[in-house]
């Protein structure tokens, strides 16, 4: 399956939570925490290949998925994305550690998703700010967020791993340890 995405810097999640009910989105998943932990081998050979394996768990659920390279795009992430549903996530990382795949890095979030059509459309909650991510055809991705008020410019292809690191560097460097 191929992934198509964009997340916008949210900069008042409240508003922007009402705004959402007057265009009439669909509550898929209230707001929820989730734990991502993303795997690699020593080596990081999934990150020099621009791949990742990650083990995301919402309360006792908990979804494996794959990532793979990124395709060219100058507003989109575009990638293959493969994910399925775990039972037992202990001997799933059992498993991966048998393997010789090591926890690398780790994120927490809180989430609340809708849909609209086939949009689906996540408001998240992380340490270094409020997103929207948006997942589905370009063109729908570009007609909500537009009908939103947001714009192409808006559109942000990093991930939640970025953003976190370089907030982390920024803080370094400003001695906000």
């Amino acid at each position: 399956m191929i992934e198509i995405e964009v997340k916008i810097k949210l900069p008042n999640l409240d508003l922007f939570s009402q705004k959402l009910q007057q265009m009439r989105v669909e509550l898929i998943q209230p707001r929820h925490y989730e734990k991502n932990v993303l795997y690699d081998f020593r080596d990081r050979s999934l990150f020099h290949k621009n791949q990742a394996l990650r083990l995301r768990t919402v309360n006792r659920k908990a979804t494996l998925t794959f990532k793979g390279p990124l395709q060219k795009s100058r507003k989109f992430k575009i990638r293959e994305e493969f994910e399925t549903s775990v039972h037992d996530d202990k001997s799933m990382r059992k498993i991966m550690k048998s393997l010789g795949l090591i926890p690398v890095f780790v994120y927490e979030k809180y989430r609340t998703v809708y849909r609209k059509k086939k949009l689906k459309i996540c408001l998240d909650e992380t340490k270094v700010g409020d997103f929207i991510e948006l997942e589905g055809e370009r063109n729908e991705i570009v007609r909500f967020a537009e009908a939103a008020g947001f714009q192409k410019k808006d559109f942000m292809k990093q991930d939640y791993i970025q953003l976190l690191k370089a907030k982390a560097e920024d803080e370094e460097c400003t001695g906000k340890v």
